[in-house]
């Protein structure tokens, strides 16, 4: 059972969080006749909700450098990327200027940009190709709170980033109910556009076209220069779980319109799934700790909108009769992630096992005395289910985004 303490603060986050989506309803429903491109632009991050500044200077307690980017001037949706110091043994990665640099790379040391081509022999040459695969991670928050940037996710993104030595892509999609479904699902969307596109100005610029002399189309570098759009994973925590999903089934569905970019696999973290039919940890846990059911079909409520609201909508229940998509035998490599203490777990589980029939691979981690976002939320990050959390992910996750493969299998 979860300590006394989790008891405690389960109580109060629970109060904390009704009162503030109780709050966000009213305000929604004064602000139902109000102004429509406000509510298209949307939020990604509540004022009220601390978060943690940009550093692109590689961290010195973690080695990871991070920046924020706004690739949409028509909406609130943002990005900050995490970019992993590169090895030691690979000075020719950092900038000419600094590859004598006994400082280079280490950590703390401020970017200064890697340049691949930038090598006078055709093997350094090939060596300095390494490329980083590319994790685009989503929020949890009940698709009403949490961001990109607040400090809790910014220190998970970077464990993410140290463990499987990739570039980490948080994603600070449009918050409900703002910007109702499918905001949040499209701009998921939109992030792998835009690294695909990123990766097709990439190859441009190499033989001369492919960024505007007005800077129209510049490249982003970290991901232009180190990323391998080839090798693209897709991180959900919780309602972040039903965004990759939603997003994984776009790119297996439509996949020339996302090339370069290639999902090898997905990673669903106590996904947000619901249903009509109650499952029977729904039905045990109903009160369970800090996201109980009658908080989540509230927040389910700020999400869809009156006329479409469902518990079987597709963006609510992944085994919902008639959902649409493509088929289950075509979805990636999926590790599910579940508390013991979540009443949202069965209904997981039941989806890594429908993956699992059509022979895909999609194991299930179910951590004892857990509750739902033990691995990511502040007050358990420095827990040891925290940090074997994030371990276990990056094991599992080397399988597909190891060039070398890798012996660890679950």
């Amino acid at each position: 059972m979860p300590s006394v303490g989790v008891k405690i603060y389960s109580v109060f986050f629970k109060l904390l969080l009704r009162h503030r989506l109780q709050s966000l309803a009213a305000a929604a429903g004064a602000a139902a006749d109000g102004d429509g491109d406000a509510a298209a632009f949307g939020v990604s991050c509540r004022a009220d909700e601390a978060t943690a500044p940009a550093n692109p200077a590689f961290s010195a307690a973690d080695g990871v450098a991070s920046k924020d980017l706004h690739i949409d001037p028509n909406s609130a949706l943002s990005l900050r990327i995490f970019l992993p110091t590169p090895p030691p043994h690979h000075p020719h990665l950092l900038h000419p200027r600094r590859a004598s640099d006994p400082a280079a790379g280490q950590a703390g040391a401020p970017y200064r940009g890697y340049l691949p081509h930038a090598v006078s022999s055709p093997r350094a040459a090939a060596s300095a190709r390494r490329r980083l695969p590319i994790v685009v991670q989503f929020h949890g928050g009940g698709f009403v709170t949490g961001s990109n940037c607040s400090a809790s996710n910014d220190a998970f993104c970077r464990r993410v980033a140290k463990f499987c030595d990739a570039i980490v892509v948080a994603v600070g999609y449009r918050l409900a109910p703002e910007s109702r479904y499918p905001a949040a699902f499209d701009d998921g969307v939109r992030v792998l556009r835009w690294i695909a596109k990123q990766a097709n100005l990439a190859m441009m610029s190499k033989v001369g076209g492919g960024v505007d002399t007005f800077g129209a189309s510049t490249v982003e570098p970290w991901i232009a220069a180190h990323g391998d759009p080839a090798r693209c994973v897709l991180l959900g925590v919780s309602c972040g779980a039903n965004i990759a999903d939603f997003v994984t089934r776009k790119a297996v569905e439509d996949a020339k319109q996302f090339e370069p970019v290639k999902v090898v696999a997905q990673v669903l973290m106590y996904p947000f799934f619901i249903g009509s039919v109650p499952t029977h940890s729904e039905i045990r846990l109903a009160n369970s700790y800090f996201y109980d059911k009658s908080t989540c079909l509230l927040a389910w409520r700020l999400l869809l909108s009156e006329k479409e609201f469902s518990l079987d909508h597709p963006a609510a229940n992944p085994l919902a009769p008639g959902r649409g998509g493509p088929p289950l035998k075509c979805m990636p490599p999926t590790l599910t992630i579940v508390a013991e203490h979540d009443c949202m777990r069965d209904r997981a589980i039941a989806y890594s096992e429908e993956l699992r029939k059509v022979n895909v691979d999609a194991p299930v981690l179910d951590y004892k005395d857990t509750v739902h976002e033990f691995a990511t939320l502040d007050v358990f990050l420095k827990t040891p289910q925290a940090q074997a959390c994030a371990e276990d992910i990056a094991i599992w996750m080397k399988k597909y985004i190891s060039l070398r493969g890798h012996e660890f299998s679950y």
